[in-house]
């Protein structure tokens, strides 16, 4: 009897080690909801360790409403598996909204428990996501290349008459003469601006210490725009390069910190968050070519901020959407652009008193001999 009750035991040890290798939440629940089994994935998902969960049940983390408990009833009644894709478990104990898909199974050997992995969605949204703020990056592209031919000759114009004018003009006028050449000089300033849209030069990467980078974009920030805020690191030590290119890397950072800095002004304890993690399992393509890579390091912005407002959420990284009164809406854009040259993703998790900017990027890897020489030929060619 001991030895049988010691082999389902090492059976039993042996299952959670393969539950725990999985690269989802997954959770064994009674048939009141008690958490029976968690791995470390949904350790993370609830954001509670497997102590504390097993003193707790689901319903003290997901809604009573969610179409989640029927489906873990019926795989109970019915001895058998079920799946349901984009089920909303959104609750403020799991920090806001969440959209899954839910693979939930019956244990023959034991009726009274069920299985249930969660998959969580973020990973096809981001890549939907990314791929819309690469058309719109085209669309500005093209944008841009018409406002520079189109727009700066009849500015040079316009600010040439103002300053003949202005040289005969009484006081009175002068102060219109000087309004026109100043409004001239913010519509070139702009036009500027999106121009960096459309340069299509193949972005010079190497491999960049992405902390170095985040210590001199905090540097720039707390000697000037972020002088008053509390800015928090939660870096991993251990995480390779990034590949890419480090001046647009200090340009996407410094943005994120500016628009971060302003979204927790007039706050009471105003906060900001530098975070750096290894998430591997994201592959994307990279634009131009037929590789497929990793994005196995995340890099993060978070405030304390009134967050970003619902209605222009899903658009916040489309050209000329903006929540500032005098801003031109394409610092997103552009970071957006950046992001995407590199082949990587970004995404914008907002709620009120908790915005989170998170970047998806390829590590560096140093090339062997025969990549670099393929590399050197697809270029050449």
């Amino acid at each position: 009897m001991s030895h049988s009750s010691d082999a389902d035991r090492l059976m039993l040890d042996q299952a959670f080690q393969i539950l725990n290798a999985l690269p989802h939440p997954v959770i064994v629940v009674d048939e009141t909801g008690r958490f029976r089994f968690a791995n470390s994935d949904a350790e993370q998902f609830f954001s509670a360790g497997s102590a504390y969960l097993a003193r707790k049940r689901l319903q003290d983390f997901v809604p009573g409403d969610s179409p989640m408990f029927s489906l873990v009833e019926q795989a109970r009644s019915q001895q058998a598996r079920i799946s349901e894709y984009r089920v909303d478990v959104s609750s403020p104990r799991l920090g806001g909204e969440r959209l899954v898909d839910l693979y939930v199974s019956s244990m023959p050997e034991a009726p009274d428990l069920v299985v249930v992995m969660i998959q969580q969605r973020s990973i096809a949204e981001k890549m939907d996501r990314q791929l819309t703020h690469r058309s719109a990056a085209r669309t500005v592209t093209g944008l841009a290349a018409m406002l520079a031919h189109e727009i700066r000759n009849p500015l040079s114009g316009i600010k040439g008459a103002a300053q003949l004018l202005a040289a005969s003009a009484s006081d009175e006028d002068r102060t219109l003469t000087r309004l026109i050449q100043e409004e001239s000089d913010r519509i070139v300033k702009l036009v500027d601006r999106m121009e960096v849209f459309s340069d299509q030069r193949p972005i010079e990467r190497s491999a960049v210490n992405i902390h170095s980078v985040l210590e001199h974009v905090k540097t720039l920030g707390r000697n000037g725009f972020a002088r008053d805020v509390k800015i928090l690191e939660l870096y991993d030590p251990s995480l390779p390069p990034v590949f890419a290119n480090r001046d647009q890397l200090v340009q996407v950072f410094l943005n994120l910190l500016k628009n971060a800095a302003e979204a927790v002004k007039g706050r009471e304890n105003p906060e900001i968050r530098l975070t750096t993690a290894f998430r591997p399992g994201v592959r994307l393509s990279v634009p131009g070519t037929k590789d497929r890579v990793t994005l196995p390091l995340e890099f993060a912005v978070e405030d304390n901020g009134e967050g970003v407002p619902e209605d222009i959420r899903e658009h916040i990284f489309d050209p000329f959407v903006t929540t500032k009164p005098s801003g031109s809406g394409l610092g997103l854009a552009l970071v957006a652009k950046i992001v995407g040259d590199h082949g990587g993703v970004i995404e914008c998790e907002s709620q009120p008193g908790h915005t989170v900017f998170r970047i998806l990027m390829p590590a560096w890897r140093e090339l062997s001999e025969p990549d670099a020489l393929r590399d050197a030929t697809d270029e050449q060619g």
